[in-house]
């Protein structure tokens, strides 16, 4: 059977792997077309190739290279020729304690990547096609972001800066482009083991709805938002997190 074309394509950042390759999955699997970037350019190219050599373009390279950024948009363009979706996953969490002996050089290493890199692939997308063609923007937060974060104080720190990043673009991007986030729970994921690793199921009890995240629960959500379905929804955080957040408060 000849798979189906939606003639969309997405840009998604950080997706060789976890989250961001979960939603090109989706996005696949509907009939878009993407480009996935990454550090790891071996992993990158396994990724693609998984998703179709027809359907999936690999760009190696880091989120916070401007010199990667460019090229990663240059190229979906000469391959594809539009970015409908933009994707920004990417992201490190490169430390692991209290916030009073952080040094300051990881936490500006953890904001050029979580968020300056983010606002460099929106407005690098925005003028090659979405300005004049209109298109969609996710941001993959966190619930880091939204509450305490005790030990990953830095990643929340950044995670909340991308929300209010989702807030200014969805102002300033309308009515051509929907900008929205997604705020995901502790996702099984090789950048989260720490949270869960040894101890996956206490970890899973604290959430009302019985198990920790999959990349498919953030790769549905991403789906939605950039449908035809959310096209009356902008500016807005959708928190995928199996009910974490019903336990707030709750002694």
């Amino acid at each position: 059977m000849t798979q189906q074309d939606s003639g969309k394509v997405a840009l998604i950042t950080g997706a060789s792997r976890g989250i961001g390759y979960g939603v090109a999955q989706a996005l696949v699997a509907r009939g878009d077309r993407v480009c996935i970037t990454g550090r790891g350019e071996e992993a990158l190219k396994e990724a693609a190739e998984k998703l179709g050599a027809d359907r999936a373009l690999a760009v190696p390279g880091k989120a916070h290279d401007e010199a990667h950024q460019a090229l990663a948009v240059e190229r979906t363009m000469e391959t594809f020729g539009r970015i409908d979706f933009l994707i920004n996953n990417a992201g490190t969490n490169p430390v692991f304690g209290p916030m009073a002996d952080m040094d300051l050089g990881v936490a500006r290493k953890v904001y050029e990547t979580n968020v300056i890199s983010a606002l460099g692939f929106a407005q690098r997308t925005w003028k090659a096609w979405q300005q004049e063609n209109g298109g969609v923007i996710v941001n993959i937060a966190s619930i880091a972001g939204v509450g305490a974060s005790p030990f990953v104080g830095a990643y929340g720190m950044s995670k909340a800066a991308m929300i209010n990043l989702t807030l200014q673009l969805a102002h300033e991007f309308a009515p051509r482009v929907r900008v929205n986030a997604i705020a995901p729970g502790v996702v099984k994921t090789r950048f989260a083991k720490a949270l869960y690793e040894g101890r996956e199921e206490e970890a899973a009890a604290a959430y009302p709805l019985g198990r920790l995240g999959v990349p498919e629960d953030v790769g549905g959500a991403a789906a939605f938002l950039t449908s035809d379905q959310s096209e009356w929804i902008t500016g807005q955080t959708l928190v995928v997190d199996g009910g974490i957040f019903l336990n707030a408060g709750v002694s």
